[in-house]
């Protein structure tokens, strides 16, 4: 599938019924285009089966309980129109994007309780997130942005506001010939790539942030099982940037990225070794099986 993202053949699911890929539109006054009031999912289907799909659908509810709004939709019922939804791409392999947003109604100020809340599901052909990365490692920059204090807003939300300083921050590394950029949280702590979690190996140990302020992700908390399977030890805590010399592999897990392994963070560099390249492998083996 080519093209801009506006302009393709198929199929959105939305509202409950499928709508051509070119005419799932929405009003400019809608109230998430101006006020960010939107929650939103990333899921890969492979061969035919989206991954963790129940886990995503329970996300998307919580995520907008958090910045209060409910979807009328249950978790059976996304389930449903995602399963339609891939159906209606013909894809086995496939991003699937599940998002719900306040839409335009009575309010148009900062509330908006009387406008409906609305949901759509689209699915596309979409690659590996960081290209050749996967084989090489990543290449990362360090953002001037660190994730916020949860006392200012719902940090475990998956909720489009959080992602503008994401996408400042992914733009500025791409500026400079990297693939992403590493933030850290407002305490200084390392945090996360812009949309992925980060693990890193020391003396055949892996250390990876604490989730107190960020996104607990569901590939993160997979790739954490699978270590623990294989009875390697797994730190969560809080991590200091001047770690990070200490460190000798490193990489990125989420649903886009998978498992990526990093070649480099700002002036660190890293080793693609034997530990990433297994959980990468053993990661793709696990999501088709």
């Amino acid at each position: 599938m080519a093209g801009g993202y506006d302009d393709r053949d198929g199929f959105i699911w939305m509202d409950g019924k499928m709508v051509d890929w070119r005419d799932a539109n929405v009003h400019v006054l809608t109230h998430a285009m101006h006020y960010a009031s939107s929650v939103f999912e990333g899921e890969r289907a492979y061969n035919g089966k989206i991954f963790k799909s129940v886990e995503h659908s329970e996300r998307l509810k919580r995520s907008a309980q958090m910045i209060d709004f409910e979807i009328p939709w249950t978790v059976e019922q996304i389930e449903a129109a995602k399963v339609e939804t891939l159906a209606a791409s013909g894809l086995q392999d496939a991003y699937v994007r599940a998002i719900a947003w306040r839409g335009a109604g009575e309010d148009m100020g900062v509330a908006s309780a009387k406008n409906p809340v609305r949901l759509a599901i689209a699915a596309w052909e979409w690659g590996a997130y960081y290209g050749d990365a996967k084989m090489k490692g990543a290449k990362l920059d360090i953002s001037k942005w660190k994730r916020p204090s949860p006392e200012t807003i719902p940090s475990h939300a998956k909720a489009a506001g959080l992602y503008m300083i994401c996408t400042m921050s992914k733009h500025a590394a791409e500026a400079k010939g990297c693939s992403d950029a590493m933030m850290f949280d407002y305490r200084g702590y390392v945090a996360e790539a812009t949309g992925a979690n980060i693990f890193f190996v020391k003396d055949g140990e892996v250390h990876t942030p604490d989730p107190d302020c960020f996104l607990n992700g569901i590939t993160r908390q997979t790739v954490i099982g699978m270590l623990k399977e294989r009875g390697i030890k797994v730190h969560e805590r809080h991590i200091m940037p001047e770690e990070l010399e200490s460190f000798e592999q490193c990489w990125l897990t989420g649903t886009a990225a998978e498992v990526t392994p990093v070649g480099q963070i700002g002036d660190f560099n890293f080793e693609v070794g034997a530990l990433t390249r297994d959980i990468a492998e053993s990661y793709e083996k696990l999501v088709r099986a």
